[in-house]
């Protein structure tokens, strides 16, 4: 019998309280250790309890999350789960250290739909690794640092494909972050409650150097453009006569478990793609993506994979690496540079 999963539950709501205690308390998989009403009642039950998993709410009075975790996080490398509200500071406490986040429910979500999410992300979180961004190493330059500040030379048109999960959104800014503006078009899978992904393409415009957006059914790819699927509908490429790219954004059934997959967006560009194509598979639970990604391969694509040591969950890039599926391994600060050899290369 696998081993449960003691949980602490922060919020200094006594009805979120109740519901995430009630909710998790169901899963045969999960037990409740304890909960705690603020920051600094949570500090001490950490000590006392010493769970597994934490899930925490952003607003709290006097301490908030975001703080909380700063400095509970470099003493206790302990996995958080963020139950909040629609709120933009939920990618700062991912940027603190929090590994997965699900969204209170606000009428948008039933309840129950809440209480499988919030399960869901607690026994995903259980096998995430709490780290600070690592150093590039010194025997490994990030080139990629010089090369965004000069135009990008590609001989021939390309698409770029990413999907990530649990551990994503740092993971996948980290790469972003170091591409120049002119970057080939793009487009971007992670998994994410509705209502975020708007707030998170909103947050990787701000920070990138190209333009990044939440996708829009029938919106055309281009050379620094960056489009993030929306979440709750299946993000596709596909090919129009005259050979130009453009995204469906559409409801449909789950892909691997998951609406937007990762794995209906590789396979779209493994099937429509006619021009040379780049997929890059990050941290992530599961196995979404990697068969995509072994299509896309077999179609000529260049695929690249997160590595185990920087991932915080090594499930869908090990997935992919072990299928075959994954052309190079780099770690997340240098998935950037080896997107950029393979583009002005070719290989």
């Amino acid at each position: 019998m696998p081993k449960m999963i003691r949980v602490l539950v922060v919020d200094d709501s006594i009805i979120a309280r109740k519901t995430i205690m009630d909710g998790l308390s169901k899963s045969p998989l999960i037990e409740v250790a304890g909960y705690a009403i603020n920051a600094m009642d949570a500090e001490h039950k950490v000590k006392q309890l010493n769970p597994d998993v934490m899930t925490c709410d952003v607003q709290m009075p006097g301490m908030t999350g975001i703080e909380f975790l700063k400095k509970l996080l470099p003493q206790h490398p302990l996995p958080v789960v963020l139950v909040s509200s629609l709120n933009l500071k939920v990618f700062d406490a991912l940027h603190a250290g929090a590994v997965g986040f699900v969204r209170k429910p606000d009428g948008v979500q039933s309840r129950q739909g809440f209480v499988d999410s919030l399960v869901e992300a607690v026994i995903e979180a259980a096998s995430a690794k709490v780290r600070r961004p690592a150093a590039v190493p010194k025997e490994q330059p990030d080139l990629s640092a010089s090369l965004t500040m000069t135009p990008l030379r590609v001989p021939q048109p390309y698409l770029i494909g990413l999907g990530a999960s649990t551990g994503g959104t740092e993971a996948t800014l980290e790469v972003m972050k170091r591409l120049p503006a002119d970057i080939p078009g793009m487009v971007i899978v992670q998994h994410m409650p509705p209502g975020f992904t708007k707030m998170y393409a909103e947050r990787l415009d701000r920070l990138c150097r190209m333009e990044v957006r939440e996708a829009v059914n029938g919106d055309r790819l281009h050379p620094g453009l960056a489009l993030v699927a929306p979440a709750d509908l299946q993000c596709r490429v596909n090919r129009t006569a005259a050979g130009e790219y453009y995204v469906s954004c559409l409801p449909g059934d789950k892909v691997s478990g998951h609406r937007p997959s990762v794995d209906a967006l590789f396979m779209s560009m493994a099937e429509n793609v006619r021009c040379k194509m780049i997929g890059i598979i990050m941290t992530g639970m599961g196995a979404d993506g990697a068969e995509g990604l072994l299509r896309m391969r077999r179609k000529g694509a260049y695929t690249i994979g997160q590595d185990e040591e920087s991932s915080v969950v090594y499930g869908m890039p090990g997935v992919a690496f072990k299928k075959g599926a994954v052309c190079e391994q780099a770690s997340c600060e240098r998935v950037a540079s080896v997107l950029l050899r393979s583009l002005q290369t070719g290989k």
